[in-house]
């Protein structure tokens, strides 16, 4: 006999808002899809953690840098690089950070890929509002 219940859980826990984040209780996800450059911002307007990032290929990447950078509203003197990846070869990235990442509201999160090769990606990142 199948459990159902887990199933229609997890169900009625989740939202898909209008622009493509998916709400879980407290855990946000903003998505994006293309095959041009990869430039993705989160802002989630509020005191935030980042929780992770992953990024499906199509096929490997050819050439070019991945990058992850913290926009910071304080300006220009504290915005920081925090990934730096090589996509030669890659098709799959899961990454997480080693430490809490705690953005404050009106930082943003750059992810962004030159994608020269015009690779159809997916890229999820997973972050969490935090109370202010």
């Amino acid at each position: 006999m199948k459990k159902l219940i887990p199933t229609i859980a997890c169900v009625l826990l989740s939202v898909t808002l209008a622009w493509g984040a998916v709400v879980y209780n407290r855990i946000n996800k903003d998505i994006a899809t293309g095959g041009a450059a990869l430039s993705v911002t989160v802002a989630p307007g509020c005191p935030w953690r980042l929780d992770s990032m992953r990024i499906k290929l199509a096929s490997a990447g050819l050439s070019g840098t991945l990058t992850l950078t913290m926009n910071a509203i304080a300006g220009g003197t504290y915005d920081v690089l925090l990934l730096s990846q090589a996509m030669i070869a890659v098709t799959d990235l899961v990454w997480f950070p080693e430490r809490d990442l705690i953005f404050t509201s009106g930082d943003e999160l750059i992810v962004a890929w030159a994608n020269a090769n015009t690779i159809t990606y997916g890229i999820e990142v997973y972050y969490t509002k935090l109370d202010n």
